[in-house]
């Protein structure tokens, strides 16, 4: 049987999955890496970690899985989406990548819709209006601030197309991951030549786009014999991470909704057409699905906060072994009753995407009394994560899209007591599935499209993701969240002046 790699760049690591063609999972691997913040609101990598933990990762399954390098036929490839990779015409990266959830870029923003006519005609062209952590308004900033680093700049990839690039020598990217980018006219699929001539750029900074089903090359000798596989091996278009994991998720159809909980949160939802949300609160993207869409809420610091809470807050947990402490903290959190007794978080610790599009939004604790224990605040934590993704589901149901099944995933779909929580939040049953292996999963299963095993992703995805048990709301939890949501949601107009002004604050010499 033919065998496929799903490699997914992640922010906090790579993750490598092995699989058959009928979807077993055969091996798996992560490496990690750092991310550096040189400043408040900063976010960068050096895309040689995410290479060489690629090269770690996949050698690391080989090995586990006794396979030669001639069974694997395929890669597929994700990543976080958004980051900027500079390269130079020699192929060497200028300087370290800008992430998703940097927040330099405000002003590029303002350029990029002044530029585009506005926040209407922008929408328009490319289906979304600017916001800090795309790629259009970094390659802006780099323009505007490290001149001489632009005047290099030959290509800017995103992170995973980086990895592409390494492999097979080719400067391509894929549908959804473009989408990202705001310089893909997401209804015609292509590069949008309007707003790049409006933003004076060349159009031969953008690799090419295709399909994420469709193979972009086959692996070099040098890339090959650095993997320990062949130069055979074929490399798909792949998907961005979210994408991907809906892909991994089977969210290929109408009606199915995706929540996921990882460092950012997202809300995904498939659509057979290009949609819109007027006010640009949602993304519309091309689907890793030929031919189809996606709308998505996004929330920069979901699993971020409460690791930030158990880590630094709590350092862990003092005496509890490192691998327990996040059971530890969610028993303590499970022994409050839902709502906290009216202990709301806003977790905009690195300011927030969906649905407010502010990168000087702040976390904080609102409602602390003397009857509060930590309890109380890991739970208020974990509440503020999930009703930051009920304000992404609220906004798609009120375009009525469709919303028929949500299947979770990420560290939200491994904790019982959170996939209950995300039943009596979104006041709707929770599927989890039999296997959740997320964005590497999904791009593995698009691999073994590209390569013929299956003739599209809609039939891999029927005959290799299984639902394996639902969690149903409880009512007296619901009517506790249906009354705290709409004082949750007012919270961030109240504040939104006084978070400004501490950003402005915190970015000083203070």
């Amino acid at each position: 049987m033919s065998h496929y790699l799903g490699i997914d760049i992640g922010t906090s690591g790579t993750k490598t999955l092995l699989i058959k063609a009928d979807g077993t999972v055969v091996a798996e691997a992560n490496a990690e890496y750092p991310m550096h913040q040189p400043r408040p609101g900063w976010t960068e990598q050096d895309p040689e970690d995410w290479w060489q933990a690629t090269i770690k990762t996949v050698g690391n399954v080989m090995r586990s899985s006794g396979l030669k390098p001639a069974d694997v036929k395929a890669i597929g490839l994700s990543g976080q989406m958004h980051g900027s990779v500079f390269v130079d015409k020699a192929g060497k990266v200028i300087r370290p990548a800008l992430l998703w959830n940097d927040q330099r870029t405000t002003a590029e923003c303002d350029e990029i819709t002044q530029a585009a006519g506005g926040r209407k005609a922008l929408i328009k062209m490319v289906a979304n209006p600017a916001l800090t952590g795309f790629q259009a308004p970094k390659i802006l900033w780099l323009r505007n601030k490290e001149k001489r680093n632009f005047d290099k700049l030959a290509k800017v990839l995103l992170p995973k197309d980086d990895i592409r690039r390494r492999m097979t020598g080719n400067y391509v990217s894929e549908v959804s991951d473009a989408s990202g980018t705001l310089l893909l006219n997401v209804v015609k699929r292509t590069w949008s030549k309007k707003l790049m001539g409006k933003l004076k750029l060349d159009m031969d900074l953008l690799p090419e786009v295709v399909e994420s089903d469709q193979v972009t090359g086959t692996l070099t000798s040098e890339a090959a014999k650095l993997l320990g596989l062949t130069t055979d091996c074929k490399v798909v278009g792949g998907a961005g991470d979210c994408a991907a994991g809906a892909v991994g998720n089977g969210v290929v159809k109408k009606g199915v909704l995706s929540t996921s909980i990882g460092t950012s949160g997202v809300m995904f939802v498939h659509s057979d057409q290009p949609q819109y949300d007027a006010a640009g609160r949602l993304h519309t993207f091309c689907h890793a699905v030929n031919g189809k869409w996606h709308m998505m809420g996004v929330n920069l610091t979901s699993g971020g906060s409460l690791q930030w809470w158990v880590d630094s807050v709590l350092q862990g947990l003092a005496g509890i072994d490192k691998a327990k402490r996040y059971e530890a903290a969610t028993a303590e959190a499970e022994a409050v009753a839902a709502g906290s007794n009216g202990l709301l978080f806003l977790p905009y610790l690195n300011g927030e995407r969906t649905p407010h599009a502010d990168p000087n939004a702040r976390g904080s604790f609102v409602g602390m009394n003397l009857t509060h224990t930590r309890g109380h605040m890991t739970r208020s934590v974990m509440e503020g994560i999930t009703l930051a993704l009920r304000d992404s589901l609220d906004i798609i149901e009120s375009l009525e899209v469709p919303v028929k099944q949500i299947r979770a995933s990420g560290g939200g779909s491994k904790n019982p007591f959170w996939r209950q929580m995300q039943a009596d939040v979104f006041g709707k049953k929770i599927t989890r599935l039999e296997v959740e292996q997320g964005a590497a999963f999904g791009v593995a299963l698009l691999a073994a499209v590209g390569d013929g095993a299956y003739k599209s992703i809609e039939s891999a995805c029927t005959a290799t993701i299984k639902v394996a048990e639902e969690t149903k709301p409880d009512r007296k939890a619901v009517a506790n969240y249906n009354q705290l949501f709409p004082i949750y949601r007012d919270l961030y107009q109240q504040l939104k002046g006084s978070m400004s002004a501490l950003a402005d604050y915190q970015s000083s010499s203070h």
